[in-house]
């Protein structure tokens, strides 16, 4: 196949020309490169059996010249098969590479016709793709073929492919954090805490407490404070002790002094035990009358709702508040990241188990299966009737984007070893039909 030279572009010492890479198509690959030497081998092989006929049908031409009429009988068959063949391999030559370039350099017309093609062959290609494999009807099809979710669940489910799950799943993560930069989310947690400022705390807070209070959900929060009440009561001789000796009048004698901390230390430990073990006691009746009147102060009175709100206004607003969750954030995504590199850290053990125990789940269940399989006919149902054309316009706006150039030279490498056996075949077809044609000839007239 002949091959012209474009100017501007520069020759290599191998014969291969650099050509400009397309944004679309991107820089030549190692298999390009292996199918750039294959190509050159098959261009030789074909241009070499063009060569073969012309040199017989040359030595034909000599000895018809050289002998007159007493040539061979057999000269006039070779001289044929050799002058078909040499046309049949210019013909399939300029045939092929007429897709690519202009044979020779000549602009003829209805040459070089994917360089000028490139637009209407990613259009044709679109339509092809949207009318035939974009239908509704065979994406909806091919979907509930493809089985999903018992694929994806059994793959998922396999113990071997443990490792690759949670190395993915880790990667997700961490690319997800990467994406979520410290200055995003600082403002996304203060318009956050703006919003949740907004509405009214105090009448929702007095439901809860009132709901809470008719479910007896409380108790055990009381319990527990008694509980640490006679605890701390236990503990206090030593604080008492100092106290009697600090605020009590100083001309007392050191033993009345302990008399009088051993006196209110009984007193406070038997007092707090009583609470303690008595429900019903007074005191813990009145920590449910005093929750119960908060309660309705915070739904009705218009001074508790008002300070309780400036307690919220003035809690969220302080910067210690924003800074902490900020903070937070900041420790959190070290901590996750660090745990995440680590192939063998609890996070990725348990979450690798997660995954695996859910797929586990969906290998299992056929009926759950089949729902999840139509949950996925459903979406590419949706995605084939509204974004068919959206997903067609990537192929085609695809190839508009590509160097026409760099597109027709990326095809022929790709198919352009194959052609060269057009060019093989159309020599030997053309010889044996010259033959055939020639032999006719003889029989007939001779």
């Amino acid at each position: 196949m002949a091959s012209t030279v474009t100017p501007g572009v520069a020759e290599h010492p191998d014969g291969a020309r650099e050509q400009p890479s397309s944004p679309g198509l991107g820089v030549d690959s190692a298999g390009d490169a292996r199918r750039r030497r294959d190509l050159r081998k098959m261009k030789a092989v074909a241009t070499g059996f063009l060569v073969f006929a012309a040199l017989v049908y040359l030595l034909t031409r000599f000895i018809e010249h050289r002998d007159g009429d007493d040539v061979a009988a057999w000269v006039g068959f070779v001289q044929a098969a050799s002058e078909a063949g040499m046309v049949g391999a210019l013909a399939d030559w300029f045939a092929v590479t007429a897709l690519f370039r202009h044979p020779l350099g000549i602009p003829i017309p209805h040459t070089a016709l994917i360089r000028k093609k490139k637009d209407d062959i990613g259009d044709q290609l679109g339509g092809f793709i949207e009318e035939n494999f974009m239908t509704p009807d065979v994406v909806v099809r091919r979907a509930e073929q493809i089985d999903l979710p018992r694929r994806l669940s059994t793959w998922v489910a396999d113990p071997k492919n443990a490792p690759r799950i949670s190395a993915e799943a880790a990667r997700a993560i961490q690319l997800a954090s990467e994406m979520l930069r410290d200055e995003d989310v600082e403002q996304l947690i203060q318009a956050a805490l703006k919003w949740a400022a907004e509405p009214e705390w105090a009448p929702p807070t007095g439901r809860i407490l009132e709901q809470l209070i008719a479910e007896d959900r409380l108790e055990p929060v009381f319990q527990m404070l008694c509980d640490r009440a006679h605890e701390w009561a236990l503990g206090s001789q030593d604080l008492i002790d100092r106290v009697v000796d600090r605020d009590g009048p100083q001309w007392t004698p050191r033993f009345v002094n302990v008399l009088v901390g051993d006196k209110i230390h009984r007193e406070l430990v038997e007092f707090t035990h009583k609470v303690q073990n008595n429900p019903d006691h007074e005191l813990r009746r009145a920590m449910h009358e005093f929750v119960e009147k908060f309660a309705t102060d915070l739904q009705h009175d218009p001074e508790m709702i008002a300070r309780f709100e400036n307690i919220k206004t003035e809690l969220i607003g302080r910067d210690e508040v924003t800074g902490a969750a900020s903070t937070a954030w900041k420790t959190g995504k070290a901590v996750i990241e660090q745990m995440l590199d680590d192939p063998n850290s609890t996070l990725r053990n348990t979450l690798a188990d997660s995954i695996i125990q859910l797929a586990t789940r969906i290998r299992d269940d056929r009926p759950l299966q089949e729902k999840m399989n139509g949950w996925v006919a459903r979406v590419a149902h949706h995605v084939a009737v509204n974004y068919s054309q959206e997903i067609i316009s990537v192929i085609t706006d695809t190839v508009r984007g590509w160097d026409a150039d760099d597109t027709s030279r990326k095809i022929e490498l790709q198919v352009g070893r194959d052609l060269q056996f057009i060019r093989i075949n159309g020599t030997v077809v053309g010889a044996l039909a010259g033959l055939a044609i020639h032999t006719i000839s003889v029989l007939i007239f001779h």
